[in-house]
Parts: C-alpha cells; structure tokens; sequence
C-alpha cells in the first residue's frame, strides 16, 4: 500500500494471464465445453431418413367416448329445476375438493377453511413444504386484506 495526501492507494497483485487478441473474427478459436460429451437427441432440424426399415408408427387407437365419466358428465346440471327440490347442486360436486365444496368467497376464505381440514390430519408433518406454502400464502392475503381493503364505520 502506499500512502497519497489522506487516502490510500491499493495495489493488487494479479497474475499474469495470457489474453490472446485476435484482430478478425473468423480468426478467433472456439473454446471446447463438455468435452467428450455426446448429444443423444437429435437437433439438427428435420429427422434424417433411416435406410432400411422405417420409423414405427404407433396404431391408431380411438378414444372412447362412452365412457363413465364422459357419458355421465353434467348429468346434475339441472337436478334442482327439474328434480323434486331435495337434493342441493352442491351435494352433486363428486370430484370437487371438499374445502372448496360449496364455498363461496375470496381465496383467503377458501385457504383458510383447507388449512382448518388438513390442520387435523398428517398433512403438516407429511407435506410441510405445502404446509409452509399455504400459511405463507395466507399470511400475504391476511396483510393484503388488512391494508388494501376498505372497512364499515367504527361504531362510536
């Protein structure tokens, strides 16, 4: 280091590095990466044609189309019009998560009353990085709700 007027002058030991300078860029040199790596899938545009026998091609297969769940879907749509009234639409919501079954309301209502459900089950000690994920996400909403949210008049 040496000393000029009130501030110091660092100097940096640096070793000596060979910087090739090239004046043309055609005449600069590739560096080599992954050397003796080979690609296994093929990138260079259309697929080459094979000499001998062709490519496979799987047979055709239609889908059916009467099956369950396809031949049954929407089958409740109008079950409280046209039925006698004793069922609820939401009775009907088979493969619809039971947290989100007939809720009505914002997200944070909705994560609030799966985190009420799965509180009481393994799911915190079997999955705790979802666990973390959803209390995380209900924190952000809690704040959101508290300070972007208009309130009622305070009862004086």
């Amino acid at each position: 280091m040496e000393w000029l007027g009130s501030t110091i002058l660092k100097t940096f030991w640096r070793p000596s590095v060979n910087v090739v300078r090239t004046r043309y860029h055609a005449d600069k040199t590739r560096l080599v990466r992954r050397h003796g790596y080979e690609e296994k899938i093929w990138c260079g545009g259309l697929l080459p044609r094979t000499v001998g026998k062709p490519l496979p091609i799987p047979e055709y297969r239609p889908a059916n189309v009467w099956t369950e769940r396809k031949a049954l879907f929407g089958q409740n749509d109008y079950i409280d019009i046209l039925g006698p009234g004793n069922l609820h639409p939401v009775k009907t919501l088979y493969n619809v998560p039971t947290w989100i079954r007939g809720v009505s309301g914002h997200e944070y209502h909705i994560l609030l009353r799966k985190k009420k459900m799965f509180a009481k089950t393994g799911s915190p000690k079997i999955r705790p990085t979802k666990w973390k994920e959803l209390e995380k996400r209900l924190s952000f909403l809690y704040r959101k709700l508290n300070r972007k949210t208009k309130t009622g008049p305070s009862p004086d």
